[in-house]
């Protein structure tokens, strides 16, 4: 591969990688002053709205034998995800979620075993007991052993999004990743605008310009944009080079929390993060095959 294709294809994944860590910490802020109900809605509308119009401008035609999917991966991505977020975020600090969502690669790659046919080896299996249990050692050492609903709500939304992301994996095998991510949204547009207009905030004049400005960015780059960026670069520079670009979404998140809403980062925070991200590389690395008809690798 040409060196300039390579680095072309790490940089928009880095591209990507920086707007989707800095989702929680926008989240976080956005759902300070709006309501993470509306916040979810109003983020999918406009999402929606823009990805209807660059399809109109490009004359796309309806995948209508793809439909189920589509709508499946919305249930996950475009609702389950972004609301099992926001609430979390009103609980806990946006650092503490992005360690918790450190995990969320080896999730995916969980999932794609029950949906994409694939087939980890034991050294993943293993890797990914390590670091589930390295993240439930996290998340209960300042609750008195007990899981608090902050936690809870952010390893629902680590499943939402593990499921989402696999579903549209497969998807995106047979046509191109940012019409998935397009026609997910526009297909959403009926539920999203009657739910903006319904959650509408009846005082928007008390509402500050910084929470506006955060649910802009949850729709034009969390919700849409992102998803353009990280799947060309994985296009261009291959999905298992590219991909591991991805390692650095946790620091990403803490290094936001915080210079964007001054949240403290304390060692084991930071400790933590370097586990989760650690045994995520690990997982990575070990052997991952396809199951054929037969079940065999």
């Amino acid at each position: 591969m040409p060196y300039s294709r390579a680095l072309l294809g790490y940089a928009l994944g880095f591209v990507g990688v920086v707007i989707f860590g800095a989702t929680l910490p926008v989240t976080r802020l956005a759902v300070e002053w709006l309501d993470p109900w509306f916040v979810t809605a109003a983020r999918a509308m406009f999402a929606g709205l823009l990805a209807a119009a660059i399809l109109l401008v490009l004359r796309r035609r309806f995948p209508a034998r793809h439909l189920g999917t589509l709508l499946m991966i919305a249930v996950f991505v475009v609702f389950g995800f972004p609301l099992t977020m926001a609430l979390a975020m009103q609980l806990v600090p946006a650092a503490h979620g992005g360690v918790v969502l450190g995990i969320l690669p080896l999730a995916t790659a969980a999932s794609a075993t029950l949906i994409a046919g694939e087939r980890p080896s034991p050294a993943f299996w293993m890797w990914s007991a390590i670091g589930a249990a390295i993240v439930v050692v996290f998340a209960l050492r300042d609750s008195g052993l007990t899981f608090e609903i902050g936690d809870l709500l952010l390893l629902a939304a680590t499943v939402c999004a593990a499921i989402g992301y696999t579903v549209s994996a497969r998807l995106a095998r047979i046509m191109p990743g940012w019409e998935v991510i397009s026609w997910v949204v526009v297909l959403s547009l009926p539920v999203t605008i009657v739910a903006t207009w319904w959650l509408w905030p009846a005082h928007t004049a008390a509402v500050p310009i910084d929470a506006w400005v955060a649910l802009g960015y949850l729709a034009a780059f969390s919700q849409f944009l992102g998803f353009f960026a990280w799947n060309v670069g994985l296009a261009i520079g291959g999905i298992s080079r590219v991909g591991q670009v991805q390692l650095l979404q946790t620091f990403v998140t803490l290094i936001i929390a915080a210079l964007l809403l001054g949240e403290h980062i304390d060692l084991a925070t930071i400790l933590f993060a370097v586990a989760v991200v650690a045994v995520v590389a690990m997982g990575g690395r070990a052997r991952v095959g396809m199951r054929n008809e037969t079940g065999t690798a």
